[in-house]
């Protein structure tokens, strides 16, 4: 079982960024943090990194579900997105599969949960162009 969802898009880093920021707001979830890998990398380490963003996502709605029915759920969200530049083969726009990561919890309201929000995402990613 692979552990994210991901797509390649064709258009610049920038407007993958954009595109996915907006894809998300549509399907509901709010960018709660955005890490840029490399300007932090270069800033800690002094080392050259492609571009790489790591996104926060959340859904509002299921974080609270989730939250309702698993206390310590807080320690896996938000759901993480990440765009990265791919040497001279485009932008890849990955999310992280909530059903594998939360695989170790023996929770059936979690895993119902879990299966919604990864159709969600699932669709986020696979409506880019």
């Amino acid at each position: 079982m692979t552990y994210y969802i991901a797509k390649t898009l064709d258009v610049p880093f920038d407007e993958a960024l954009a595109k996915v920021a907006a894809a998300l707001q549509e399907a509901g979830f709010g960018v709660l943090t955005e890490i840029d890998v490399q300007a932090t990398l270069k800033k800690k380490l002094d080392v050259d990194f492609r571009r790489y963003r790591i996104l926060g996502a959340c859904n509002p709605q299921f974080a609270y579900r989730a939250l309702q029915s698993e206390s310590m759920i807080g320690t896996m969200l938000p759901c993480n997105v990440i765009v990265q530049e791919r040497d001279g083969q485009g932008v890849e726009v990955a999310a992280i599969d909530p059903i594998a990561s939360m695989q170790a919890i023996d929770n059936p309201q979690l895993g119902e949960i879990a299966s919604t929000v990864r159709g969600m995402l699932r669709q986020v990613i696979e409506g880019l162009e």
